[in-house]
């Protein structure tokens, strides 16, 4: 049965029933039942909020909170400031103070009456907590990327086996410049491909403070650290710092990497595979906290000859092909195009259209929820893209030509990139 369905007959059963004065074990308000003008608890999505920094809330929470499908029931954070100030938004926008605050996931995937969680921590948790949350019937929309490739084969197989509802969450496919972009070259109006250039943003622009500091009050710092190698706290190290830092993510090439190297794939057909060569050099911080390339030129190559390559700049997106180009400059700029006509031309009815939502992510999330299809931005696709960051992490840091064989996902070339494919996990935390 699809429990989407299963949980609305349940949520009817359970309004009949307080309408008898039988026992609940959490408040039915009138709005609940569907009364002064909202969406009747039948028919929202309750969610679960996990990490709730500035994009989770800024973003993820703020959208959700505008969708009158959705229901945000509780909220987690390892930091009390940053889950409280969550938690007053929920307040604020549903007139009451039922969402509940939470510091440990785990909690939030106890309940029962929890549909769907939002998950928006470090990279280092995206994995380990997606697992953990299918493995307890919740769909998920989880922020991008993953921190190695082997973990994000895990992922996208966990998903496949409990048969989750899983959105990577990324606005960039339905950004029309993105996606008219990509349909144009899936449509053949540059020709064949044969270049495709990605410009990234640089950083970190300094080197990271190590001193050990005191751990601020009402902030877990051991369960923000997790499955990462334990280190002493410094502000420097955590919240959005934490990007420039191998132990926790890949640096700019995997976090603005997870939107335009998935526009390269999107564009260039290549969503369930990608390339088998890579080799590149990056320029890094010689002391200091940070270890992620600051500067960074990348080249890959794929099995049919198309070449992407990545260098830190302007957040752009261009295709070259034997009839054209097309492509902008800077993030969600207005299309160029040469010749200029490309831009005019028409996408038939017969034609490739690709799969966007306008809505956004969180919209086209709760729709695939229902419905029980796959979201536009769906584990493997996800794990392709983040993939090919990690292919050029791990190129920059041996400082060699690397192979790569996509269906294997194993190093042909080099034994020791392999052992880069994934990271041990502090104890007691594991994936499987």
């Amino acid at each position: 049965m699809n429990r989407w369905i299963g949980r609305r007959a349940f949520l009817k059963r359970a309004a009949a029933a307080a309408g008898a004065s039988v026992s609940f074990p959490y408040l039915v308000r009138s709005s609940a039942l569907g009364k002064a003008g909202s969406v009747a608890a039948s028919e929202r999505i309750t969610l679960g909020m996990i990490g709730t920094g500035s994009h989770g809330r800024d973003v993820n929470l703020k959208t959700f909170l505008t969708l009158n499908d959705a229901q945000v029931v509780a909220v987690c954070d390892v930091d009390r400031s940053h889950s409280q100030i969550a938690f007053e938004m929920v307040s604020k926008r549903y007139g009451h103070k039922d969402c509940a605050i939470y510091s440990d996931f785990r909690e939030v995937l106890a309940r029962p009456d929890i549909d769907a969680v939002m998950i928006s921590t470090p990279d280092h948790w995206h994995v380990p907590i997606a697992i953990a949350a299918a493995k307890a019937g919740k769909d998920i929309e989880c922020e991008k990327p993953t921190l190695t490739i082997e973990q994000g084969r895990q992922l996208v197989e966990t998903m496949k086996r409990y048969n989750r509802v899983f959105q990577w969450s990324t606005e960039d496919r339905s950004v029309d410049v993105y996606h008219r972009m990509c349909e144009l070259v899936r449509n053949g109006r540059i020709g064949k491909v044969h270049t495709i250039k990605v410009e990234l943003p640089s950083g970190p622009d300094r080197p990271g403070n190590p001193t050990p500091m005191p751990v601020p009050g009402g902030f877990d710092y051991d369960m923000w650290l997790g499955p990462a190698p334990w280190a002493p706290y410094t502000k420097d190290r955590c919240h959005y710092e934490f990007r420039w830092i191998l132990d926790y993510s890949g640096g700019e090439l995997t976090d603005w990497g997870a939107h335009l190297l998935d526009g390269a794939q999107w564009g260039n057909d290549t969503e369930h595979t990608g390339p088998v060569e890579v080799e590149g050099k990056g320029v890094f911080w010689s002391e200091g906290l940070y270890n992620t390339a600051k500067e960074y030129h990348i080249e890959y190559t794929y099995a049919n000859g198309v070449k992407l390559i990545v260098d830190s700049g302007t957040p752009s997106l261009r295709f070259e092909g034997s009839d054209g180009w097309i492509g902008n400059r800077g993030w969600r700029a207005p299309l160029q195009a040469q010749p200029a006509s490309i831009l005019s031309s028409v996408i038939g009815p017969e034609e490739t259209h690709l799969y966007t939502c306008p809505g956004g992510e969180q919209r086209n999330f709760l729709d695939c929820v229902k419905s029980r299809q796959e979201c536009y931005f769906p584990p493997e696709i996800g794990h392709r893209c983040f993939t090919i960051a990690h292919l050029g992490n791990i190129a920059m840091l041996l400082g060699k030509k690397l192979k790569w064989d996509p269906q294997t996902e194993r190093f042909t070339n080099s034994e020791e990139a392999n052992r880069m494919l994934s990271r041990a996990m502090r104890s007691p935390w594991h994936l499987l």
